[in-house]
């Protein structure tokens, strides 16, 4: 399929280079809309996110590890109803398998021997993985406050793993500054895991029997499932496969909410403080407008949580079975707070997304459920 990138700020085209991963003036880029599709270009003999490869750009050839088909749960969560999705179920425990998969297949079509990528620890470890699966050698930077779980995680397959001093943001910007010497696969920047990530709007699509939900409750860190929702969504609205975009309610952590502050017009917001939702901890997103903007086209909201809501939602999601990262609880506490403003309807469908296992941040589960 033929494609090439985006400028959304301003307007600037580029050709289709999966090596180009910024625009010239350090804009971020995106794959150009491409053609939605029909059920019937669905490949049901495919069970991975590749049964929709119709929808993604070029002539890839797949690295995969079975990512996608993930499980689709009916559940009551204080009074609504609502269906989580378990994305833990992805190959490397988190939904960033989607984006690494495609991203990694572009790549390594591209002849990429090695790369440099930069993660608060799924990002990481799920770009390892697939970089293993490749044959591609790969470094990961990681703040110096990852979990251990997740470290090791990266480091079993391979990856070789730096731990940075400071921030999220400290990390991202040390592998910018290294990203002139190799090639840089950033999970937040390459136009090509967002390609990944819209596979989870085709694929709600088709867990629904061909229809879009109403709304799509996520956790935003830097805003890679705001996104592919808005991309996969758009998609599927202009082929005529939908009648109407889901709302997207974006929660985040009270403690590193920018993407809620922007939304909510509060260009002042400077409260950052620790967070036990690590994977949202990131002040400055490389996409924030472009999220704010996805969110308002949906006709969606926002919501900051408190620590001790986000905790008392991991408690209340082991209570059912369901074992989160307490970033992904964030998108459960956020439940009762859109419920509250009547963004979440009685006899509507709401998806919530649960991103990540809990088996990922094992330690920080220790200090909430003790």
């Amino acid at each position: 399929m033929e494609y090439w990138y985006t400028d959304e700020r301003s307007g600037a085209r580029y050709p289709a280079d999966p090596l180009r991963w910024r625009g010239d003036d350090g804009a971020p880029l995106t794959v150009a809309p491409l053609a939605g599709l029909r059920p019937d270009q669905v490949d049901t003999g495919i069970r991975s996110l590749w049964r929709y490869r119709a929808a993604l750009p070029g002539d890839l050839g797949p690295v995969s590890l079975g990512e996608g088909c993930t499980p689709l749960l009916p559940r009551t969560w204080g009074g609504a109803d609502v269906r989580f999705k378990l994305e833990w179920f992805s190959p490397t425990g988190s939904f960033k398998d989607r984006g690494s998969s495609v991203m990694i297949s572009a790549l390594a079509g591209a002849g990429v021997r090695e790369l440099l990528e930069d993660s608060s620890g799924n990002g990481g470890s799920s770009v390892a993985a697939y970089s293993a699966a490749a044959g591609i050698a790969a470094t990961v930077l990681a703040p110096e406050g990852t979990s251990p779980a997740k470290v090791l995680q990266t480091r079993a397959y391979g990856a070789a793993v730096e731990l940075v001093p400071g921030t999220r943001d400290d990390t991202a910007a040390e592998a910018v500054r290294r990203s002139g010497r190799t090639t840089y696969a950033s999970h937040n920047w390459h136009p090509f895991f967002l390609q990944g990530t819209k596979t989870l709007a085709y694929e709600l699509w088709e867990d629904l029997g061909f229809r879009a939900p109403d709304a799509v409750v996520t956790v935003a860190g830097a805003g890679s499932i705001v996104l592919g929702c808005d991309l996969g969504f758009g998609e599927l609205l202009a082929a005529g496969s939908i009648t109407r975009r889901p709302r997207l309610l974006v929660a985040q952590p009270r403690n590193c909410s920018p993407i809620d502050a922007a939304f909510h017009d509060r260009p002042g917001f400077e409260h950052f403080a620790p967070t036990v939702a690590e994977g949202t901890a990131i002040r400055q997103p490389v996409r924030l407008p472009e999220v704010v903007a996805a969110i308002r086209r949906s006709g969606g909201d926002t919501a900051a949580i408190g620590e001790d809501a986000i905790a008392a939602a991991a408690r209340r999601l082991a209570a059912l079975g369901l074992y989160a990262e307490p970033t992904s609880a964030t998108a459960a506490a956020a439940i009762d707070v859109f419920r509250d403003r009547g963004a979440i309807r009685p006899g509507e469908t709401t998806v919530v997304v649960l991103t990540g296992s809990g088996l990922k941040a094992a330690d920080k589960l220790r200090e909430l459920i003790g």
